[in-house]
This record gives structure tokens, sequence and C-alpha cells, in this order.
């Protein structure tokens, strides 16, 4: 079963997927204008569908051993309703770090020798940002590095054990 986009999403994304790239805000001498609430909301709904593709992706290139304990460490951060912003207190505005580290995540893996999804997601990891700010946005950044390295340290134990991939 491959997961389709919800209708109305705007398409952007390299490649056949067209999971909906979300406009750029525009840039300023102070940041990110234009922050549109609507974008927000459709990045945050977005977020579920985009680890779901990523899981069918890793699944699809025998990747699944190594980049499932990632993205199921991103989908616990998504979901934890008390984190950095969190849900409980926060509402809506508490998801925006959630979708941060997500897209970091999802970025990360397009770090390696060869693209994992060749997603364009530049403009909403900004978009985003600009809503956390810096300061929140660099904890969030460090902890998606955390996170690669903490599934590449158990992944090296599993595969020293014994175990194959």
């Amino acid at each position: 079963m491959v997961l389709e986009p919800r209708p109305g999403l705007r398409a952007g994304f390299n490649g056949a997927e067209n999971l909906g790239l979300l406009e750029r805000p525009q840039d300023s001498a102070h940041g990110l204008t234009g922050l549109n609430p609507e974008v927000a909301l459709e990045i945050i709904e977005s977020i579920p569908v985009f680890l779901a593709r990523a899981s069918q992706e890793a699944e699809a290139q025998g990747l699944a051993v190594v980049i499932q304990p990632l993205l199921d460490h991103a989908e616990e951060y998504f979901l934890q309703p008390m984190d950095l912003i969190p849900e409980m207190t926060q509402g809506l505005a508490g998801l925006l770090d959630d979708a941060y580290l997500v897209l970091r995540v999802l970025q990360n893996l397009e770090q390696g020798p060869k693209p994992f999804l060749d997603w364009d997601l530049d403009h909403p990891t900004a978009f985003i940002r600009g809503l956390v700010g810096e300061k929140v946005g660099r904890r969030l950044d460090v902890m998606s590095v955390g996170a690669m390295q903490e599934v590449s340290q158990g992944l090296s134990s599993y595969w020293r054990d014994g175990h194959q991939a």
C-alpha cells in the first residue's frame, strides 16, 4: 500500500512523490516574514505522511533495519506531548518543534552518498525554524544529530553481536 498525500497539498518535491512542499516564506533582514499559520498547520499535518513514506522507502530500498529506528525516534518525539515545546500546555504551537525535528531527521538522511528520499525539505524546515526561533532550532538540530548517533551506535552493537541486517 502506498500512501498518497492529502488532497489540496501543493506539489513541490523532487521526484514522483509530490507530497506537498509548502510555499517558502519571504526572507527579510530580520528573519522570515509572512509566517502564515495555515502553512504551519499544513506542514504539521503532513508529518505523519512524511514518516510513513520514508518508512515505505526504507523498506523498498532494503534499508529498514538501518533507517526505521531513526524514523521511530522521530515519530516518538512527534507523539510525545511533553517535550521542548509541550503540546499539553502550548496547544498547536507545541507541535512546531515536533515537526521541525522530524524534518531535520529526514534532511539528515539526505546527507549520505546517495540521497535517501530526494525530497527538498529546505523551505518547510526554514519556515518552521522561523517560528520556533534560533535557540530552539539549534537545540533541535543537536537532538536530530544525536538521534542519528544513538541509532548508529545501536546498530553497531547489533551487528557486532553477530546479527545480520
